[in-house]
């Protein structure tokens, strides 16, 4: 808290000594003027961890596994998140999971199965709750041990509900204040390694554009500089909320991962990945038109991810959702 500043008015002599005439005058001395103190200056509210914003209060972690392909456009929700993962899945293609604490959205969706790499993912975020819809047999027992709450759509049916106009499976959306009611103790927001500020910093170089690809999947990147934000296009159209407008971030990280084969595939054979994000690595931080390389370290899964400059110096994020694409340099199609 900045220390009150206390502004003392002194007298000029000469209203020294036309105080002392009118005493001896006989008349009551007039009144001596009173130290104006300054009204100390409003604490500011705290910063939200996942964020950087003004919060009053940190809330309980909320993740949803949400579809990322074509036929589950446009979502629903993803604008209100405060942290946006890309994972790869099985054929090449990509799942996000949204990170809800600072605010939730009415609706969210659609709803999918989680991944293994989910598991290695939360961990950071306590014991959050997790909305998805199914896992693959040989996962229930990792799901059961790890620690987060169950909030999927058979532990927490009241939850969700099918979206008229869609189809089956791309129609399951969640009501996410239902699913907080369902996991009361879920963590609340906490350190995660990310650190804010509203200025870039220097060392970056200007991008109007950068492209992540997958296996099955391209991402772009383009910084709008009226919208102060890295607009969102898929394999090269835009990427439309439902809420109407297209998704975008103040701050996109690139973060180069190892993703190689899990013990898990899918009915058709085809393996899931398995993203690594615990360890070292290589990365690029896009904010304010820039972009900047960074390395970023992860000691274990339950720490978060730090992520520092050439110099050794935190790498600010701008201020507002956060988009991590975990991408591997060279796409494998496990």
């Amino acid at each position: 808290m900045r220390a009150q500043r206390v502004i003392g008015v002194t007298l000029g002599l000469g209203a020294v000594l036309a105080g002392a005439a009118c005493s001896s005058d006989g008349d009551a001395p007039p009144a001596q003027p009173q130290a104006a103190v300054a009204s100390p200056s409003p604490t500011p509210p705290p910063e939200h961890p996942f964020t950087g914003l003004p919060v009053a209060q940190r809330r309980p972690v909320l993740a949803v596994k949400i579809e990322n392909t074509s036929a589950g456009k446009p979502q629903m929700g993803v604008r209100s998140a405060d942290i946006v993962y890309v994972e790869q899945v099985e054929g090449g293609l990509t799942r996000l999971m949204a990170i809800f604490s600072s605010k939730v959205p009415a609706e969210v969706g659609p709803v999918r199965s989680a991944r293994i790499s989910d598991l290695h993912i939360l961990p950071q975020f306590g014991k959050p709750a997790l909305s998805y819809s199914g896992v693959q047999t040989k996962m229930i027992p990792y799901v059961q041990k790890a620690s987060l709450f169950d909030v999927s759509d058979s532990s927490a049916p009241g939850a969700y509900f099918r979206a008229q106009g869609r189809y089956a499976p791309y129609n399951l959306f969640a009501t996410p204040k239902k699913l907080l009611a369902k996991a009361s103790q879920a963590s609340k927001a906490d350190d995660i390694g990310f650190v804010f500020s509203d200025e870039p910093p220097a060392g970056g170089v200007p991008k109007e554009k950068v492209q992540v690809r997958y296996p099955a999947a391209r991402f772009e990147f383009a910084w709008s500089e009226a919208h102060k934000r890295w607009l969102v296009s898929q394999d090269g159209k835009k990427d439309v909320a439902a809420e109407g407008g297209q998704q975008g971030a103040p701050t996109i990280v690139v973060q180069w991962v190892k993703t190689d084969r899990s013990e898990f595939h899918d009915f058709t054979g085809s393996y899931t990945p398995m993203v690594h994000t615990v360890g070292k690595g290589t990365g690029v931080v896009l904010r304010d038109g820039m972009a900047y390389k960074v390395k970023w370290e992860r000691p274990s899964e339950e720490e978060g991810t730090t992520y520092t400059m050439a110099d050794g110096s935190p790498m600010p994020f701008a201020r507002g959702q956060v988009w991590v694409v975990l991408a591997s340099r060279k796409p494998v199609a496990p």
